[in-house]
Protein backbone atom coordinates (compact mmCIF):
# COMPACT_ATOMS: atom_id res chain seq x y z
CA UNK A 1 0.00 0.00 0.00
CA UNK A 2 1.01 3.88 -0.98
CA UNK A 3 -0.24 6.44 1.42
CA UNK A 4 1.04 10.42 0.31
CA UNK A 5 3.01 12.17 3.16
CA UNK A 6 2.15 15.86 2.27
CA UNK A 7 4.47 18.02 4.19
CA UNK A 8 7.08 20.56 2.89
CA UNK A 9 9.34 19.56 6.07
CA UNK A 10 11.72 16.52 4.94
CA UNK A 11 12.25 15.68 8.24
CA UNK A 12 8.82 14.70 8.57
CA UNK A 13 8.85 12.71 5.78
CA UNK A 14 12.35 10.56 6.94
CA UNK A 15 9.99 9.46 10.68
CA UNK A 16 6.91 8.66 8.67
CA UNK A 17 9.68 6.64 5.89
CA UNK A 18 10.85 4.50 9.13
CA UNK A 19 7.55 4.43 10.76
CA UNK A 20 5.30 3.39 8.02
CA UNK A 21 7.81 1.11 6.59
CA UNK A 22 7.36 -1.70 9.72
CA UNK A 23 3.86 -1.42 8.54
CA UNK A 24 4.27 -2.01 4.70
CA UNK A 25 3.50 0.70 3.76
CA UNK A 26 5.45 3.00 1.41
CA UNK A 27 5.03 6.23 1.27
CA UNK A 28 5.02 9.23 -1.72
CA UNK A 29 6.25 12.57 -0.52
CA UNK A 30 3.59 15.19 -2.01
CA UNK A 31 3.77 19.16 -2.00
CA UNK A 32 0.84 20.53 -1.62
CA UNK A 33 0.16 23.65 -0.45
CA UNK A 34 -2.61 24.58 1.73
CA UNK A 35 -3.48 27.19 4.10
CA UNK A 36 -3.15 26.58 7.80
CA UNK A 37 -6.15 28.62 9.98
CA UNK A 38 -5.19 30.06 13.04
CA UNK A 39 -6.60 28.12 15.86
CA UNK A 40 -5.97 26.76 19.36
CA UNK A 41 -6.63 23.11 18.26
CA UNK A 42 -4.04 20.88 15.93
CA UNK A 43 -7.66 18.73 15.42
CA UNK A 44 -8.78 21.73 13.71
CA UNK A 45 -5.97 22.83 11.58
CA UNK A 46 -5.50 19.34 10.36
CA UNK A 47 -9.53 18.71 9.24
CA UNK A 48 -9.32 22.32 7.78
CA UNK A 49 -5.94 21.31 5.66
CA UNK A 50 -7.45 17.54 5.16
CA UNK A 51 -11.08 19.27 3.28
CA UNK A 52 -8.99 21.71 1.39
CA UNK A 53 -6.48 18.64 -0.01
CA UNK A 54 -9.92 16.74 -0.61
CA UNK A 55 -10.99 19.51 -2.74
CA UNK A 56 -7.82 19.31 -4.94
CA UNK A 57 -8.62 15.46 -5.84
CA UNK A 58 -5.88 14.20 -3.81
CA UNK A 59 -6.79 10.89 -1.60
CA UNK A 60 -5.48 8.46 0.42
CA UNK A 61 -2.52 11.09 2.08
CA UNK A 62 -1.45 12.13 5.45
CA UNK A 63 -0.73 15.01 6.75
CA UNK A 64 0.10 16.78 10.34
CA UNK A 65 0.27 19.66 12.59
CA UNK A 66 2.78 19.22 15.67
CA UNK A 67 3.61 21.48 18.49
CA UNK A 68 5.04 21.80 21.62
CA UNK A 69 3.49 23.01 24.67
CA UNK A 70 5.47 24.48 27.16
CA UNK A 71 3.72 24.73 30.38
CA UNK A 72 5.46 27.96 32.28
CA UNK A 73 4.55 29.48 28.61
CA UNK A 74 0.75 29.05 29.08
CA UNK A 75 0.86 25.94 26.14
CA UNK A 76 3.04 28.49 24.26
CA UNK A 77 4.37 27.87 21.22
CA UNK A 78 1.61 25.21 20.84
CA UNK A 79 -0.51 25.79 17.50
CA UNK A 80 2.63 28.42 16.18
CA UNK A 81 5.12 26.10 16.91
CA UNK A 82 6.31 26.36 13.44
CA UNK A 83 5.83 30.09 12.86
CA UNK A 84 7.52 30.15 16.32
CA UNK A 85 11.06 27.83 15.14
CA UNK A 86 10.88 29.86 12.24
CA UNK A 87 11.40 33.54 13.65
CA UNK A 88 12.99 32.94 17.23
CA UNK A 89 13.83 29.13 17.11
CA UNK A 90 15.06 26.93 19.96
CA UNK A 91 17.43 29.59 21.32
CA UNK A 92 14.75 32.03 21.52
CA UNK A 93 12.74 29.53 23.65
CA UNK A 94 15.74 29.12 25.85
CA UNK A 95 15.51 32.65 26.26
CA UNK A 96 12.36 32.96 26.98
CA UNK A 97 12.79 29.86 29.57
CA UNK A 98 15.90 31.29 31.39
CA UNK A 99 15.77 31.24 35.16
CA UNK A 100 12.42 29.41 34.55
CA UNK A 101 11.97 26.51 37.32
CA UNK A 102 8.92 24.65 35.62
CA UNK A 103 10.26 23.24 32.30
CA UNK A 104 7.31 20.13 32.20
CA UNK A 105 6.16 20.03 28.41
CA UNK A 106 4.61 18.01 25.85
CA UNK A 107 5.07 17.34 22.16
CA UNK A 108 1.76 17.20 20.13
CA UNK A 109 1.34 15.55 16.74
CA UNK A 110 -2.21 14.90 15.10
CA UNK A 111 -2.11 13.36 12.21
CA UNK A 112 -5.32 13.65 10.01
CA UNK A 113 -5.05 10.25 6.96
CA UNK A 114 -7.63 10.20 4.23
CA UNK A 115 -7.42 6.28 3.11
CA UNK A 116 -10.07 4.37 0.94
CA UNK A 117 -13.00 7.42 1.05
CA UNK A 118 -12.26 7.31 4.94
CA UNK A 119 -11.12 10.20 7.20
CA UNK A 120 -9.18 9.18 10.12
CA UNK A 121 -7.82 12.33 12.94
CA UNK A 122 -5.31 11.16 15.57
CA UNK A 123 -3.60 12.63 18.12
CA UNK A 124 -0.52 11.28 19.70
CA UNK A 125 1.76 12.90 23.08
CA UNK A 126 5.02 12.61 24.32
CA UNK A 127 5.43 14.25 27.56
CA UNK A 128 9.08 15.52 28.59
CA UNK A 129 10.46 19.11 29.58
CA UNK A 130 12.51 21.50 28.41
CA UNK A 131 15.81 21.49 28.63
CA UNK A 132 18.65 24.09 29.28
CA UNK A 133 20.61 23.82 26.30
CA UNK A 134 20.53 22.45 22.97
CA UNK A 135 21.97 18.80 22.65
CA UNK A 136 22.61 16.27 19.78
CA UNK A 137 22.41 16.62 15.87
CA UNK A 138 19.95 14.29 15.30
CA UNK A 139 16.13 15.37 14.69
CA UNK A 140 14.42 18.60 13.57
CA UNK A 141 12.92 21.54 15.01
CA UNK A 142 12.92 21.24 19.01
CA UNK A 143 14.31 18.10 19.31
CA UNK A 144 17.37 19.81 20.87
CA UNK A 145 15.28 21.33 23.54
CA UNK A 146 13.39 18.24 24.27
CA UNK A 147 13.21 15.41 26.50
CA UNK A 148 11.46 12.85 27.24
CA UNK A 149 13.22 11.22 30.01
CA UNK A 150 15.18 14.33 31.71
CA UNK A 151 18.49 12.63 30.11
CA UNK A 152 18.47 13.07 26.49
CA UNK A 153 16.81 14.77 23.79
CA UNK A 154 15.34 13.73 21.04
CA UNK A 155 18.16 15.02 18.52
CA UNK A 156 20.44 12.57 20.69
CA UNK A 157 18.37 9.35 19.96
CA UNK A 158 18.37 7.06 16.96
CA UNK A 159 15.20 7.94 15.13
CA UNK A 160 13.86 4.10 15.04
CA UNK A 161 13.80 4.32 19.45
CA UNK A 162 12.79 8.21 19.03
CA UNK A 163 9.63 6.63 16.62
CA UNK A 164 8.80 4.26 19.75
CA UNK A 165 8.38 7.37 22.18
CA UNK A 166 7.64 10.30 19.98
CA UNK A 167 4.44 12.19 19.44
CA UNK A 168 4.57 11.33 15.92
CA UNK A 169 5.52 7.74 16.86
CA UNK A 170 2.47 7.48 18.80
CA UNK A 171 0.14 8.90 16.88
CA UNK A 172 1.54 6.34 14.22
CA UNK A 173 0.62 4.01 16.29
CA UNK A 174 -3.06 5.48 17.32
CA UNK A 175 -2.96 5.87 12.77
CA UNK A 176 -2.36 1.88 12.25
CA UNK A 177 -5.02 0.52 14.77
CA UNK A 178 -7.33 2.78 12.92
CA UNK A 179 -6.00 1.84 9.09
CA UNK A 180 -6.35 -1.93 10.35
CA UNK A 181 -10.25 -1.21 10.88
CA UNK A 182 -9.99 -0.18 7.03
CA UNK A 183 -8.14 -2.58 5.22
Amino acid sequence: MIIKVITSNPGKVKEYKEALSSFGIDIEHLRIPYDEIQTSELTEVVRNGMDQIKAKGVTDFIIDDSGIFIDALNGFPGVFSAYVQKTIGNRGILVLMNNEDNRKANFQCCIGCNLKGKDIIVLGRCDGSVLENEKGNEGFGYDPIFSHDGKRSLAEIPMKEKNMISHRGNAVKLLMNEIKKII
